[in-house]
């Protein structure tokens, strides 16, 4: 009997621009990188996005999303935490070249849990 892999919960702070992207992946799927974007990274603590999503995509873009995600726990161990300042300040590093491979390791849909204008 097979079931779901276990997964992990990620958090990805993200402006109106980007969501727009995800939205029209099906919420399957994080668009590609931009060439200024060489990583893509999501969070490991849901309150480090909320303050990205609130503090900084509001100021810049008017607006901001926090999204939660599920990705094959197998997969995303491959990529060491990485500490982006205080104790939960936590996200994964996935290079943009790896982004499609990445997407295919989403476990159900991309959902928009919080909003900031």
């Amino acid at each position: 009997m097979t079931g779901r892999p276990p997964t992990t919960t990620l958090w990805r702070p993200t402006g109106p621009v980007e969501l727009d992207l995800v939205r029209k992946l099906d919420w399957r799927a994080w668009p590609p990188r931009l060439p200024e974007q060489p990583i893509f990274y999501p969070v490991l603590d849901e309150d480090y996005a909320i303050r990205i999503a609130r503090d900084w995509n509001v100021k810049h873009d008017g607006a901001g999303f926090v999204t939660r995600f599920e990705v094959d726990s197998d997969f995303v161990s491959r990529y060491p935490v990485q500490r982006a300042g205080g104790r939960a300040i936590l996200e994964l590093w996935v290079p943009a070249e790896e982004l499609d491979g990445f997407n295919a390791h989403i476990v159900g849909t991309i959902e928009v849990v919080h909003e900031f204008r």
